[in-house]
């Protein structure tokens, strides 16, 4: 792999083109990155019995967006290597859309999975595209479009989560309240077609030069970055889905009413939407991400020591606290384009460390469910959560310092070459 300064310098001085179409476009798409997923939580028991899913079908259908995340998101830096970005978006869109519209139209349970499983194909490309379209578009501006469009996102999930079932009810159908975001979706395509129009046609008018200048191909699972990176990024959403999917039943085992015990997880939501925003903003400014790191990691312990101690009496504190703690996503996110000099090292990192992060991630609501099942409490489940804190917090400190993820893999085959060490290929090289 070589990096000409040149290039670099180039790539640098280029003129962000289509500033507030990209952003519009931006903010739309992440309103729909969980919108799919989350209205089917909502619905969940209405679909089973709507399609006769067996508990082991509908617990893969649950299982689905990790796995979708994980897989077809590691080909999105395929895609772009080989169509423009805009292109790759505006198909991603349009499969979510198709896939929505076609998995309420279906009495089939397997067509209801590979309807979803195209749906999710849109969600994962998308979730690697909009960190290497804030670098291309917004080298500048990393943290305060990272906050942007993040809240968005959290937008879009508290919505779809809250409105899924009024709207199910009020047309007498849950497929009403899932296929109304396929809506979304396709007004989300919309700012995406001008701009993928001239993406193709500037490609054409390329140089055979500007071709051949093209960057190399950057490869994170060689480096200790992006492990540390992808490790981050997977304790964080273990912990994360696992309180999606378990922090109502804590709340209601500890004497709340199920409506009351459905707030609470919303306030875990809601409460992140201001920290969506002010996050990135916080760490594109300091010099080092390791005061944000140590804070998060604070939070959550507390968090998670209370709801351990006393689940009852101080439930609004812990979720206030939760929120909190789970700005270790935008964090994420934000880090991503930080740790990056090109568009082309952002989506490599974007794939890599979001690919096998939701690998690490699908294991959350898991574990997390045979712990409770087998010791009949949380204390178990909590000291699980602690754990992945830790590794949390081990692998925030590694990605704390500024560093590229460029030089990095530069530096692991120069070593490579003279024969000093190996690149860091396991989780042991980053602790």
């Amino acid at each position: 792999m070589t990096l000409p300064a040149t290039r670099t310098g180039r790539a640098r001085r280029q003129p962000a083109s289509g500033g507030a179409l990209v952003l519009v476009g931006m903010l739309l798409v992440a309103l729909n990155l969980r919108a799919a997923v989350t209205s089917l939580g909502a619905l969940l028991d209405e679909i089973r019995t709507g399609l006769g899913l067996s508990g082991t079908m509908a617990g893969f259908v649950t299982t689905l967006p990790t796995i979708a995340f994980a897989g077809l998101g590691a080909l999105t830096p395929w895609l772009v290597r080989r169509w423009p970005a805009a292109r790759v978006l505006v198909l991603a869109m349009l499969a979510l859309a198709i896939g929505q519209v076609l998995r309420v139209i279906t009495d089939s349970a397997a067509v209801f999975v590979l309807t979803s499983a195209l749906a999710l194909a849109g969600i994962a490309i998308a979730n690697i595209l909009l960190p290497m379209l804030v670098k291309q578009h917004f080298p500048h501006r990393t943290g305060l479009v990272t906050g942007a469009y993040t809240m968005s996102l959290t937008i879009g999930t508290t919505v779809a989560a809250a409105s899924a079932v009024p709207v199910a009810h009020a047309f007498g159908s849950w497929r009403a309240g899932l296929g109304i975001w396929a809506g979304l979706a396709a007004v989300a395509v919309l700012p995406w077609v001008p701009l993928a129009l001239r993406a193709r046609s500037a490609r054409r008018t390329a140089s055979p030069a500007a071709v051949a200048a093209a960057p190399a191909r950057v490869r994170p699972a060689q480096t200790r970055l992006g492990w540390a990176m992808a490790v981050y990024f997977g304790a964080q959403s273990l912990s994360g889905y696992a309180i999606m999917g378990w922090l109502a039943q804590l709340f209601r085992d500890a004497g709340y009413r199920a409506e009351t015990a459905g707030l609470l997880l919303a306030g875990v939501t809601a409460l992140g939407v201001p920290v969506a925003l002010a996050m990135p903003t916080l760490a594109g400014r300091l010099p080092t991400l390791r005061p944000l790191v140590l804070s998060l990691t604070a939070f959550s312990a507390a968090a998670y020591v209370g709801l351990a101690v006393a689940p009852h009496g101080l439930a609004p504190l812990w979720v206030l606290l939760m929120a909190l703690g789970q700005g270790a996503f935008p964090l994420i996110l934000t880090t991503i384009g930080l740790r990056a000099r090109t568009a082309e090292g952002t989506v490599a990192l974007s794939a890599f460390a979001q690919s096998t992060g939701y690998l690490i991630a699908a294991l959350g609501p898991l574990l997390v469910g045979i712990l409770y099942e087998t010791t009949g409490g949380w204390t178990a489940p909590i000291g699980f959560l602690l754990a992945a804190l830790a590794m949390q917090t081990a692998a925030g400190l590694v990605i704390a310092r500024p560093r590229y993820i460029e030089d990095e893999q530069l530096r692991a085959e120069r070593q490579e070459e003279v024969g000093v060490g190996a690149p860091a290929t396991a989780w042991s090289t980053v602790g």
